[in-house]
This record gives C-alpha cells, sequence and structure tokens, in this order.
C-alpha cells in the first residue's frame, strides 16, 4: 500500500493541501470543526506525518541535529541519552551525524534538513565551517568544546578550573613529581585540562610535569603513555590523565606490565566520572563533569534558539567536582620524595 499523503486527505476530506497541512499543525487559523474532520479523516486513512514537510509550513523541521566523531568516551553515550529523551519530551526530533575524521563532511547534507539547531558532542569543527552554519541560519551549540571566535553557544565544565584543582591537590597531599597524559591535543578539554594543571603546579612550586602527547582520548594512549612517561622519569609518583579512559588505561599499565601499585607508588587521576570510574577494579579518583546541569543549558539554548534563530550566542562554563577514591591519596601530609 502506498503511503497516504496529505494530498490523499484534502481530497477526502473536501479542503485544501493547505488547509490539511495547517490543521494537522494545530493552526488556530483553522476553524475547530474542519480541523476535527481533517484530524479524523487522517486517522481512518492511516496517515502517519512527515515532519520535514511540516516543517516548511512551520518554518521549523522539529529536528536537532547532534554531530559526533568520537564517542567511545562512554561519557558521550550517556549525554546522548539523557540529551536524547529531553528532546522527545519536547516533541523534537533527534538526527545524529557520525564521522571517523570529522563532521565537515556531514555539512552538505545537514543543510538539506535545515534543523532547528546543530549540536556538536564529541566532535571537533573549524571555524571556517562553523560559518556555513551562521550562513544558512542555522544556530550551533557546542557541548564540552569551544572555538575561539566562532559564532556559536557553548557548554562547557571549567576544564581549566578542574585541572588546576587537581594539581593544587596533590601538591596538597605531598606528592612532588608529577605528569600529565594527554588526549587529542587540538581538543579544547585536552588544551585547558592541561592549562589549568601547569598553573596549579607552578602555583604550588613544583618543578613541571613530565608530558606525554599521544593523539587520543583512547584506552591504548593511557597505557602507552604510561609506558613512556615511566620509561623517561622513574621518580614520578602521580599521574593526571585528560580523561578516565586514558587513567583506565595508565592504572593497568602500572598494575600489569610496571609491576607497581596504584596508588601507594603511582597515583591516578582522570576527568569526566564515567561509570566504571566507581567500579571496584577501579577505583578511580577523577573531576566529575555536571552532566545534567550541562544538559539543561543545552535545553536553554534550544528554547532561546526557536524563538530565534538570530539569537546572540552565550556560553557557559560550570565547575567540576573532584571525586576522591582510591587511585590517589589526597590527603595532606604525604610526602614521597
Amino acid at each position: 500500500m502506498s503511503r497516504i499523503t496529505v494530498k490523499d486527505i484534502a481530497v477526502e476530506a473536501g479542503v485544501s493541501v493547505s488547509t490539511v497541512s495547517r490543521a494537522l499543525a494545530n493552526d488556530p487559523v483553522i476553524a475547530k470543526e474542519t480541523r476535527e474532520r481533517v484530524m479524523m479523516k487522517a486517522k481512518e486513512m492511516g496517515y502517519r506525518p512527515n515532519f520535514f514537510a511540516r516543517g516548511l509550513i512551520r518554518q521549523r523541521s522539529g529536528v536537532v541535529a547532534l554531530f559526533v566523531n568520537n564517542i567511545t568516551n562512554p561519557f558521550y553515550p550517556e549525554v546522548l541519552v539523557k540529551l536524547s529523551r529531553r528532546l522527545q519530551k519536547m516533541k523534537l526530533h533527534t538526527m545524529i551525524f557520525t564521522s571517523d575524521d570529522g563532521v565537515e563532511d556531514s555539512v552538505p547534507a545537514l543543510q538539506e534538513i535545515n534543523p532547528d539547531v546543530a549540536i556538536l558532542l564529541a566532535a571537533t569543527m573549524k571555524a571556517d565551517y562553523l560559518q556555513e552554519f551562521n550562513d544558512s541560519n542555522t544556530p550551533v551549540i557546542l557541548f564540552n568544546r569551544y572555538v575561539a571566535g566562532a559564532s556559536a553557544s557553548a557548554i562547557c565544565c571549567d576544564n581549566t578550573a578542574g585541572g588546576r584543582l587537581v594539581a593544587e591537590r596533590l601538591a596538597q597531599s605531598g606528592y612532588r613529581h608529577l605528569a600529565f597524559i594527554e588526549g587529542l591535543a587540538t581538543a579544547s578539554t585536552n588544551v585547558d585540562r592541561l592549562a589549568g594543571y601547569l598553573e596549579g603546579i607552578a602555583a604550588s612550586g613544583l618543578p613541571d610535569p613530565v608530558i606525554y602527547s599521544g593523539g587520543n582520548f583512547s584506552y591504548e594512549n593511557g597505557y602507552a603513555g604510561m609506558r613512556q612517561l615511566y620509561a623517561r622519569d622513574q621518580r614520578i609518583d602521580a599521574v593526571f590523565c585528560a580523561n578516565d579512559i586514558i587513567a583506565v588505561g595508565a592504572s593497568d599499565c602500572i598494575r600489569r606490565e610496571l609491576g607497581l601499585r596504584v596508588p601507594e607508588d603511582i597515583a591516578i587521576v582522570g576527568f569526566d566520572d564515567i561509570a566504571l570510574a566507581s567500579w571496584p577494579s577501579h577505583d578511580l579518583t577523577t573531576v566529575r563533569q555536571p552532566m545534567d546541569d550541562m544538559i539543561d543549558c543545552v535545553i536553554t539554548e534550544i528554547l532561546r534558539f526557536q524563538q530565534n534563530r538570530s539569537a546572540i550566542p552565550k556560553q557557559y562554563f560550570m565547575p567540576g567536582e573532584l571525586i576522591i577514591r582510591g587511585s590517589a591519596n589526597l590527603v595532606d601530609g604525604r610526602v614521597n620524595e
């Protein structure tokens, strides 16, 4: 059986196609009696609305486009689930665009859809591609990322403050030979966490940390990074990792390959507070991102842009929380020279 269209309903109901479209969208311009007749006829015929077509009438697609290019970090699938549920309650449709190399290749497809809002989640995009969204009057929200000078709203954990807090607490707890395992060097999350860490170390009067630049936010990077750090300096007594997955990899390297103990020999601190961080097998000290508050801000921005697609973008930076578990002895008085 062919799909029932708005035109089919118009013929059966004895009204115009535009009247059917407006009636299905609950447009108050359409008389109540006519609207009820159209709705009844649509139900009898088994009509299923095409929200893209309906968006042409309302000048809104009802679609929120989510761009992701690496969701191996469990933090982001959890964000996707929670955010999608919130959007469903708002009767908005979610379309996810994925790419291993970057999201730029998805820009042409997105422009055909004309979403109400585009959200970049666990993805990076150059400023010139963001300008293409601006040219098509599509508001952009960057989640846990920001691009300097870009006309886009940004909703982030205060990663700089988080990195600074880790350094200060390690120093206060007696750790003296610190290190850092990077994620993606160009990601603002990585840049800011490292910058804050360096600030905290300098303010505490400690020597510069040993830094491993591995290139991504993976378990493998954490494992390899820890191996190389220890080969470079066996005095290292604490390692801050750019995210929790890296921290798990580093911890496994310490225990399995180096034959050392966490935290007795080397302390490990991560960032994100993903679910497995609290598992007894990892018991990871980490900085918890305010995920629910960040999602609340996303919803606030979507509502603003629905009212005015040309609304001025805003930036939100929210404090993280240091969650102390067994992978680091964050207590005053520990000195390990």
